[in-house]
This record gives structure tokens, C-alpha cells and sequence, in this order.
């Protein structure tokens, strides 16, 4: 009787819609919510319509430090969000977004397949369940002057998005403004930040030619985003339509990367385009970024602890 009882259950949820919704913090030409955009219709198509997921971007469900924590406690039943973000809570995020640990997407690939059991063992402790990451383009220097060395950087205010960012102006001499993406063109038009280091995409999404002259391509790190959904909502799908989900999941995953790699030649062109100066870092800027990555590298190795070590080793195959 219970199992009837509960196949009958499964007959119901299967047969009525659920409407979900997903927040991201990111505008909706970028990339990155283009490709959530194609993922939802693909998991709609899938289910046969049992599961329509509405997609919130811009930040204009939950501020960006707001998204994981509503994930978890059942505000919202999906979200994106930047692992670094999550620093604070476990170094192990902040792997990726430490200068020069990985500058290729070949590095970037590598560390991700060795963080991600144990980011995903983290995330699944708090009621979160991982369903895919997406790298950015790697990063680099935005300024409104020449730079040709970290001299040139001191006491400029410098945008930060993750803890990452602003331990690297600390080292830099620089002074570290929290902004969110959405906010960078009203930061620098108010003098709250003079410089900052992301990526092309994101200084095209920014149109970061009307505050910054020179990108400056130092392919620093490849952060990535990911993606996650609350596991009351994942178990409360039907298990065909879990099945849909992950599997969508894993093609967003794959396209995403492709798109990575094709926005960042697309949006430097741009960037030149609209009249910045696309330059080569000179040899004494890179010698400084690369003896603060140096720096970082230690501290996190400090704070890392036994899994972090191993995760870091992994990745560099020792």
C-alpha cells in the first residue's frame, strides 16, 4: 500500500507544473545568463513542461551576496552565483581567483575538476546541490592612465568583488572598494573606484570605454560561477525530472566553457573597438602581480587546511 500510495505521489507532482525561479547577478546579454537562458528552456523542453524556471538577472531578485544564502533557506529555488564570493566560508573557493594559480582554460579545467567532489560535498552540508560551473575570461587591468608598474597602482581606490580582490589591492598598495558588476559604470563616475581587474566580458557588459582607456590583457586568474539549486527543491522533482535537470546541467556546463573561451576574443575586439587601448602588460607589472600571487598563494596555503592542500596538490599533480 505504500509503495501504490507513493507512485501515486509521484503521478501528482509529475503531472502538475512548478513554477520555480533563479537568480543571478549578471545583465542578460551576458554569457553567462544567456547560456542559464538556454539551460531553463532546455530543462522545460525536457520535462514536458512540468518545470518552468524563471531566470532573474542583474541582481534584480537578490544582491549577489544574498543569492547562496536565499538558495539555502528556500527563498529561491536556483541561483548563480561566483564560487570565489564564498572565500570567507571555505578557502576552497578561492583557488581560482588567487593571481597566476591558473591564466589558461586548460588550468582553469584542471583545477575545477579537482575542486569540485569537494565543493560539492560542502555545498550538500548546507542544503545546496551543485550543478555546474562556467569560467570567466581571464582577467585583466582596467585604468584611466598608463601603468607600467605596481608604483603606478598606489593609492588608487580599487574595485573588489570578492575577498580575493581585496587582499590583492592590500598587497598592491591600493585601496579595495567592494562593487558589484551591475554597479561599476555609477562607481567610476562617482570617484568611488579609479581601477579595477576583470575580465573583457565584463568591461564590455560595463561599456567600461566611457571611465577606463587602457586594458591592460595580464590574464591574472579564471574565476568561475556556478550554478546551484536548494535540495528540497531538486527532491521534491519527480526522478525523470531530476535526471532532465542534471543532464541539461552538464550540456550547459559544456557549452559554457565554449562561450568563455569565444567571448574573450569577441569582447577585447570590442574593447579596441570602442577606442581603449588593448595593451601588452609590461614585464615589471607582470613581475608584480606575480610576486603578490606569490604572496597569496602562501597565506591560502595557511588557511587551506588538510583538504585544501590536497585539493591544491591534485591540481598540480604532486
Amino acid at each position: 500500500m505504500r509503495r501504490i500510495l507513493a507512485g501515486l505521489g509521484w503521478l501528482t507532482l509529475g503531472a502538475l507544473a512548478q513554477a520555480w525561479n533563479m537568480a543571478t547577478p549578471y545583465p542578460p546579454a551576458n554569457f553567462h545568463t544567456q547560456n542559464i537562458q538556454q539551460f531553463v528552456k532546455e530543462v522545460e523542453e525536457a520535462t514536458g513542461g512540468r518545470l518552468k524556471v524563471t531566470v532573474h538577472p542583474g541582481g534584480s531578485l537578490f544582491p549577489h551576496p544574498q543569492i547562496l544564502p536565499a538558495v539555502r533557506n528556500g527563498q529561491v529555488q536556483m541561483g548563480e552565483v561566483l564560487m570565489s564570493l564564498l572565500a570567507n566560508e571555505n578557502p576552497l573557493f578561492n583557488l581560482d581567483a588567487i593571481p597566476f594559480v591558473a591564466t589558461s582554460y586548460e588550468e582553469a579545467w584542471r583545477l575545477y575538476q579537482a575542486q569540485r567532489l569537494e565543493v560539492e560535498r560542502w555545498l550538500a552540508q548546507r542544503g545546496v546541490v551543485f550543478l555546474y560551473a562556467v569560467p570567466w575570461p581571464p582577467q585583466g587591468l582596467y585604468t584611466r592612465r598608463p601603468v607600467d608598474s605596481a608604483q603606478d597602482l598606489r593609492g588608487l581606490r580599487f574595485r573588489a568583488y570578492n575577498p580575493a580582490t581585496a587582499r590583492m589591492a592590500q598587497l598592491l598598495g591600493m585601496a579595495p572598494v567592494q562593487v558589484e558588476a551591475a554597479d561599476i559604470p555609477q562607481a567610476f563616475a562617482t570617484g568611488i573606484v579609479e581601477a579595477m581587474v576583470t575580465s573583457a566580458v565584463t568591461g564590455v557588459d560595463s561599456q567600461a570605454w566611457d571611465f577606463a582607456r587602457y586594458f591592460y590583457d595580464v590574464k591574472a586568474w579564471i574565476p568561475k560561477n556556478m550554478v546551484v539549486i536548494g535540495r528540497r527543491a531538486f527532491e521534491s522533482l519527480p526522478p525523470q525530472d531530476r535526471e532532465a535537470l542534471l543532464q541539461a546541467a552538464r550540456r550547459a556546463e559544456e557549452r559554457g566553457w565554449r562561450l568563455s573561451q569565444e567571448q574573450e576574443t569577441r569582447a577585447m575586439q570590442t574593447l579596441a573597438g570602442r577606442g581603449m587601448q588593448v595593451v601588452k602588460p609590461s614585464s615589471q607589472l607582470m613581475a608584480d602581480f606575480k610576486r603578490v600571487g606569490e604572496a597569496m598563494v602562501l597565506e591560502w596555503q595557511r588557511q587551506a587546511g588538510a583538504t585544501g592542500i590536497r585539493v591544491y596538490r591534485q591540481y598540480l599533480g604532486r
